[in-house]
């Protein structure tokens, strides 16, 4: 994707945005080859919106509908419609509490990723790092994938390791695997915007 163009990065969050503020951080120091075109949240008061609007980025709140876990269809529709007006390279997911499907996944496929806070394919879903804690496991940490239909399935871009220790807490072990997804993020959006990696079925390579 490495045409000469600025690479145009359109964010959806729901809460603080530390992802968020990881990557614009990245792109205003030069480390990732990027602008931010557009935030969205589906939360009106997202912690998300205001660290846009203290870098005079464009932040908008859209409802996200009568749905609790995903977009109803008038919501679906409106996203995909500010996404595309603002001419998105890439759907960058910060915290998106929300199941994006058919429509909105086929309108951007394969320009969209997220950051998951385990070694996926291990614990995928809700609050995998008390579920790394409760299985017992020594080494957990975050993947940043592609999005795809099923829940933390797409292609993996990075994962970072993360160590258990014997006294971590589920809060301990989840602030250190937050720590992880900010150095993670930031150098995987970098490698699509400078367009160095291909995907190939379910493996993502490094182009040499």
């Amino acid at each position: 994707m490495n045409t000469g163009k600025p690479f145009r990065i359109g964010v959806l969050g729901s809460g603080k945005g530390s992802n968020f503020v990881a990557i614009a951080d990245a792109i205003a120091a030069g480390k990732t080859p990027a602008e931010v075109v557009l935030v969205v949240s589906d939360v009106e008061g997202a912690g998300i919106l205001d660290h846009a609007r203290q870098r005079n980025l464009p932040a908008r709140f859209i409802a996200p509908g009568k749905f609790r876990t995903k977009l109803d269809e008038d919501a679906e529709s409106a996203y995909v419609t500010a996404l595309e007006d603002a001419k998105v390279d890439l759907i960058v997911l910060a915290g998106f509490m929300r199941v994006l499907k058919g429509d909105f996944l086929r309108a951007f496929e394969g320009r969209i990723v997220n950051v998951h806070p385990s070694l996926l394919p291990s614990f995928p879903g809700l609050e995998a790092w008390k579920q790394a804690l409760d299985h017992g496991v020594k080494a957990t940490g975050c993947t940043v994938h592609f999005v795809d239909a099923g829940v933390d399935s797409g292609a993996i871009i990075g994962q970072q390791t993360v160590p258990v220790l014997d006294d971590d807490t589920a809060a301990t072990l989840h602030a250190r695997i937050h720590a992880a997804e900010h150095d993670l993020y930031p150098k995987c959006v970098a490698m699509i915007a400078r367009g160095e990696i291909v995907v190939q079925g379910r493996r993502v390579i490094r182009k040499s």
